[in-house]
């Protein structure tokens, strides 16, 4: 439950500054999230940093027993999808730019309850005041 509780807490600090940057830079985000003018080895780079993010969260913590431990090897899952896609299919993946599902304060809102739920479950668990002891 240890790696669990670390990735969580980086996970979940991750997500809700993500979600307040949405938020607060709107317009900057969504630039970037339509990709106009995207320079190609930004997207690869993306693609690694994403990659190696999900590799090192599962090589260390693959577990599914409890809502903590599936949240964050969900959240592992996902980031190494995002690195597959943007790295093998990168056209494919940048076409999802037009996805009207994609606004900032939505994705605000998602990244924002993502982190807090997983914060909640990381910082106020009765496990972690067992792993203490």
């Amino acid at each position: 439950m240890e790696m669990t509780s670390k990735i969580g807490k980086i996970l979940s600090v991750y997500l809700v500054i993500t979600g307040i940057g949405f938020s607060v830079s709107s317009e900057f985000f969504s630039q970037m999230i339509s990709h106009k003018g995207t320079d190609p080895v930004l997207i690869n780079l993306s693609g690694m940093v994403h990659f190696f993010i999900g590799v090192a969260i599962l090589v260390n913590h693959f577990l599914w027993k409890n809502m903590l431990q599936i949240l964050v090897s969900v959240l592992g899952c996902m980031f190494l999808l995002k690195g597959i896609f943007l790295i093998a299919l990168p056209e494919l993946t940048l076409q999802s730019a037009d996805n009207k599902v994609q606004i900032p304060w939505l994705m605000s809102t998602g990244f924002i309850l993502v982190g807090l739920t997983v914060g909640c479950l990381v910082f106020l668990s009765k496990n972690r005041l067992k792993e203490k002891k």
